[in-house]
């Protein structure tokens, strides 16, 4: 088992950054990947960002490639992901997940364990 707790959301002016934190325990040795995903009401969950294990691969969707960037602290287990030039339309609950299958994926599938979540709101 492993769990994950999410924080760092809150409510921002479009342009602005915040930074969203994911701190993960239990069985994290066998952690393969790790990554964010978002989810709006009506929507499916949406793929933002993933790494691998030891950081050495990153992926990114689209839609924030050039403003998010993820990163890890291997000491502390703790998953980062660094938001700037925030848009309206990132306005999302952030949720972070493992895999225990596959190093950095964008399928959502193929996670194993997941977050509750933690709300970010951009206003233009």
């Amino acid at each position: 088992q492993v769990q994950l707790v999410e924080s760092g959301g809150g409510s921002v002016q479009a342009g602005d950054s915040l930074r969203l934190s994911c701190r993960y325990s239990g069985r994290t040795l066998r952690i393969s990947g790790l990554g964010w995903f978002r989810q709006t009401p009506g929507k499916e969950r949406e793929f933002v960002a993933a790494m691998t294990r030891n950081g050495g691969e990153t992926t990114y969707a689209d839609a924030v490639k050039g403003r998010f960037t993820v990163s890890r602290d291997n000491v502390a287990d703790i998953l980062f992901l660094q938001m700037n030039s925030l848009k309206p339309e990132d306005t999302a609950d952030y949720v972070c997940a493992v895999s225990l299958r596959a190093p950095g994926t964008e399928i959502a599938a193929l996670y194993d364990y997941w977050g509750r979540g933690t709300p970010v709101t951009v206003s233009s």
